[in-house]
């Protein structure tokens, strides 16, 4: 796997976001072990430390959960409170933004409706 990481976020962060879209899009599933540190690590070509602080994170989270001597596995919820947690974040942040950005332009509701689900279509 190729991965570019990018400066604006912190390289542990992107390694969560990438565990996490690996739940989402069921190559991990419910207690199932992910890979390991030094596996991260050999594929993403970066540091075990910064893995072991993005896996900190999941943990965390409760995403992800510590078999001892053998490895993380994701959590039975895991899928859910990522979603949720998605949702959140993409009402907060991205609809916050849209709207924003569509007042100035002086676009009604109607208008970005319309826009999205024409993107939908395509």
């Amino acid at each position: 796997m190729n991965v570019t990481f990018d400066e604006k976020q912190p390289i542990f962060q992107q390694v969560a976001d990438i565990i996490e879209d690996d739940i989402l899009n069921g190559t991990y599933r419910e207690d199932e072990q992910i890979l390991s540190v030094a596996q991260f690590s050999q594929l993403f070509q970066i540091n075990p430390a910064t893995v072991v602080k993005g896996i900190g994170l999941l943990v965390n989270e409760g995403i992800l959960y510590k078999k001892r001597g053998l490895g993380m596995y994701v959590s039975s919820d895991a899928k859910q409170k990522i979603q949720n947690q998605r949702r959140n974040r993409f009402y907060k942040e991205m609809l916050s933004n849209l709207i924003s950005e569509a007042d100035k332009l002086e676009l009604a509701t109607e208008d970005i409706i319309g826009m999205i689900k024409q993107l939908r279509k395509e």
